[in-house]
């Protein structure tokens, strides 16, 4: 079993891009397992599956967010 996802949007933006990459690697391999108890009826926290959807949202974003930072700070020069 994964260990427990951090869901606190400040937690995350407090992460290093490496584990920024590594917590949404965690959380694909959550998805996975998420669906495939779904589809075998073991799943017993119904609300995991959104949650762990709006979880690789947020990762996402917070990632997308450095990327424009960057490039930003990129062309400022």
């Amino acid at each position: 079993m994964a260990k427990k996802l951090k869901t606190k949007t400040e937690e995350v933006r407090k992460l290093g891009d490496e584990e920024l990459a590594k917590e949404l690697d965690e959380t694909y391999r959550r998805l996975f397992s998420v669906r495939l108890q779904t589809l075998t009826r073991q799943m017993t926290n119904h609300r995991e599956l959104p949650q762990t959807r709006r979880q690789i949202a947020r990762l996402k974003t917070i990632k997308r967010e450095r990327e424009m930072a960057a490039a930003a700070s990129r062309q400022a020069e």
